[in-house]
């Protein structure tokens, strides 16, 4: 029995890892984070920014993964810390702020990926990729449209995998 626990704390853990490849992957590819110190002239803090992109998902995977044991609002209710709705409004508002600014980067994050579509034929015609690009990024999108669709009918995001 302890085998399979160690070997699912391994896949778990090598799983976490390739996901979070993958997300620093993308976010350095399109130049995001340089991106943004650029526009604001801050080019001097990209290691702060950097640091806080890596702070940000990790924290995001750790509530994520541990919701059930990290009940922030129960345990505020049991010590009487703030009253109930003080704690609603608190709550709405960390949320509202939370939401402000992760639609800037879904923005942000989105034209990015915009602008790399732009590379597509260039690189197709570096690699002389000349008939079928199209059918391609069409197999592209069917496949996102069709993954979409599985995840949501089989309501995968209310029980995990």
């Amino acid at each position: 029995m302890l085998i399979r626990y160690l070997a699912l704390v391994i896949f778990g853990l090598c799983a976490g890892f390739f996901v979070a490849g993958g997300v620093f992957t993308v976010l350095i590819s399109v130049g995001l984070v340089p991106r943004f110190a650029g526009k604001s002239h801050t080019a001097d803090k990209i290691f702060l920014y950097e640091e806080m992109v890596v702070l940000g998902v990790l924290l995001g995977i750790i509530f994520s993964i541990f919701h059930e044991a990290l009940p922030v609002g129960r345990w505020v209710a049991e010590h009487k810390i703030v009253n109930a709705d003080t704690w609603m409004i608190i709550g709405n508002t960390i949320l509202c702020f939370y939401g402000f600014f992760a639609g800037i980067f879904e923005g942000c994050l989105a034209l990015a990926i915009a602008e790399m579509l732009d590379s597509i034929p260039i690189f197709a015609r570096r690699i002389s990729f000349r008939k079928g690009l199209g059918i391609v990024i069409l197999a592209m999108a069917v496949g996102k449209m069709a993954g979409s669709l599985i995840y949501f009918a089989n309501q995968v995001y209310l029980f995990g995998g």
